[in-house]
């Protein structure tokens, strides 16, 4: 069974809806800046890549609003433009036959800090009642399918940072076993809170580039320092390819399969041979009926550390480079969203439908001294238009997640 890419909803650092968020990803514009979200003055890193422009109140009922958390409002929210996007009339279906896998890497740590401080302070008894409603990661695809009114598989996928393609990949799965004929599937994240930066911070892996936030975000490049963290959400709408030709819906693009794989060799550190990720990459290819000289373009997970930048390239290079195949394009999103955590692999699963779809390939910004350890085309600075007819998106995660989808041209 063919998998067709039908509907897509995305809110980010770079717009709110898909055609502002492709028109921005595309002139290479940065989401980074000072943190609003709280006041950051004493952290080591005080940038960040927020959805500055998302208002719940603008997709959801008020009363819906006050009883979510800021991530599941982004995955409603995406849900609800994906399907619209899609053109998609869901009172036709069998709600029954329609379901949702949306992940989360951390949920709602903004109310369960504030919910541990007042327990603290005034013990039992002065619990709230929507906390733990609010709190659990898999509020965003429950509250997803509540807007929609779906009554399928619903589950919650997490995976740290591979979060987001491991729901699009278990949703493409639920499809093709028969469970449901539509998923809406994704991954949210909100989490610049005080808690989840200065732990990220312990760990050595943000940015300091404070005084430059645009820059700070350089994968690939000699002189990055760390990532700059984002949030965003972003939900694609799957269906049967052939279901999808008989309605005329407008296909970005066909998901052909995925890979997943584990290092199994650190709680946070990547494999530093990168042949666990190398070999996510071919199970993705090979399950799609491709080679590896059929992928004219790669959605890096590029985080602009070191060592992942560094091993994702080996990676890469195990696939392609290694066995002869000409070098595909590569470009890292992350260095204008950010890292957006357990939203960044359906992010970036939607921008390469999306790349697919009009033929530009999205630019790497701020590479502007090569590290040479990182040697690959990773379209620096500008935009590039290409009719690719097949692209991969890599995601991994924290405990050696690895997750990678493989798309192909309508």
């Amino acid at each position: 069974m063919r998998i067709a890419i039908t509907g897509i909803g995305v809110i980010s650092s770079l717009g709110c809806s898909v055609d502002t968020f492709w028109t921005n990803l595309v002139a290479g514009k940065s989401g980074a800046a000072t943190i609003a979200a709280f006041d950051a003055g004493a952290y080591g890193s005080r940038i960040a890549c927020e959805a500055w422009g998302f208002l719940p109140e603008e997709h959801l009922d008020r009363k819906r609003v006050k009883r979510m958390a800021r991530f599941s409002q982004m995955a409603a929210a995406a849900a609800l433009m994906s399907v619209k996007d899609s053109g998609l009339d869901l009172s036709g279906f069998d709600s029954e036959r329609v379901g949702c896998v949306i992940g989360s890497a951390a949920g709602d740590y903004e109310n369960l800090a504030s919910q541990y401080d007042t327990h603290s302070q005034k013990g039992p008894g002065h619990g709230n009642a929507l906390a733990v409603p609010k709190i659990i990661a898999n509020m965003a695809s429950s509250n997803a399918a509540i807007e929609l009114g779906i009554h399928g598989p619903n589950v919650a996928v997490l995976s740290a940072c591979a979060t987001g393609a491991h729901s699009i990949g278990t949703a493409m799965d639920l499809i093709k076993l028969g469970y449901a004929d539509v998923m809406v599937a994704g991954g949210v994240e909100a989490a610049i809170t005080p808690l989840v930066v200065d732990s990220y911070d312990a760990m050595r892996v943000l940015s300091h580039r404070n005084d430059e936030p645009t820059r700070a975000s350089r994968p690939f490049d000699l002189e990055r320092d760390g990532f700059v963290i984002g949030e965003g959400a972003a939900v694609l709408v799957l269906e049967n390819w052939e279901a999808a030709r008989r309605r005329g819906a407008r296909i970005y693009a066909e998901l052909g399969g995925y890979g997943s794989t584990c290092d199994a060799f650190s709680i946070a550190a990547p494999d530093p041979d990168g042949s666990w990720a190398a070999k996510a990459m071919e199970i993705a290819i090979q399950r799609s009926g491709l080679s590896p000289d059929k992928i004219g373009y790669i959605n890096a997970h590029g985080t602009s550390t070191q060592a992942n930048d560094s091993i994702e390239t080996l990676a890469i290079k195990r696939v392609f480079g290694l066995k002869g195949f000409a070098n595909p394009q590569v470009s890292s999103s992350k260095s204008m969203l950010g890292h957006t955590l357990g939203a960044a692999g359906a992010i970036e699963a939607a921008i390469t439908a999306l790349a697919i779809h009009h033929g530009v390939l999205p630019p790497t910004i701020n590479l502007e001294n090569p590290d040479p350890a990182c040697d690959l085309d990773y379209i620096p600075g500008e935009a590039r238009e290409a009719k690719i007819e097949a692209a991969i998106s890599n995601s991994f995660g924290f405990g050696g997640h690895n997750c990678v989808l493989c798309m192909s041209r309508a």
